[in-house]
């Protein structure tokens, strides 16, 4: 099973990041979404949080999904079309919870730390 499949069938995942300060691990778990070709997560409480600072630090975690870990590089999603549809993605998954931006407004703050993960091979 590919990560997109695993992903899709799964309601939640670990990722652990590094701390960017004390270089100890740092789990989480956490909604993931796909669209069959990328990965995406955000934080609902935006780039507050430690592990998104921890992502865009080190720029590597791992996620675990359906048992197996798997090397992740985060790219930072900063468009506000994708990050739109990466809402609507977990809008869809998870349930009205998720409340995408509109065009006219300004990102949420879930939207603003939004992340591609794309594994490493």
């Amino acid at each position: 099973m590919t990560p997109f499949e695993a992903v899709a069938k799964t309601r939640e995942v670990t990722l652990t990041t590094q701390g960017r300060k004390t270089g100890k691990p740092h789990r989480v778990t956490i909604w993931i979404s796909t669209d069959g070709e990328h990965l995406y997560i955000r934080s609902g409480q935006g780039l507050r949080r430690q592990w998104p600072q921890n992502l865009i630090a080190r720029g590597e975690a791992t996620l675990t999904v359906a048992g197996d870990t798997i090397k992740v590089r985060p790219r930072h999603v900063a468009d506000p079309s994708e990050a739109r549809a990466a809402s609507e993605l977990l809008r869809k998954k998870y349930g009205a919870v998720v409340k995408p931006s509109q065009g006219s407004e300004p990102l949420t703050p879930g939207e603003q730390a939004t992340f591609e993960l794309i594994p490493v091979a």
